[in-house]
């Protein structure tokens, strides 16, 4: 299954395997959690989704990003 990212060089939606994507927290500047999915495009250029936490209890099968 592949997730799809918004790639903002090119300016596009892209699809990512998820093989390789993780999940990520983010903790904001007034202390709230922010969850996200991270992956990198074949070039190597970081791409980052928000998702809610509902979305992201659900990808168990995805690693957690140190």
């Amino acid at each position: 299954m592949a997730i799809e990212f918004y790639d903002v060089k090119i300016r596009q939606k892209v699809k990512v395997d998820e093989k390789g994507v993780k999940r990520v927290t983010f903790k904001t500047k007034g202390g709230q959690i922010r969850y996200g999915l991270q992956a990198k495009t074949s070039d190597g250029r970081n791409l980052t989704k928000f998702v809610s936490k509902a979305d992201w209890d659900k990808l168990t099968n995805l690693p957690i990003a140190k």
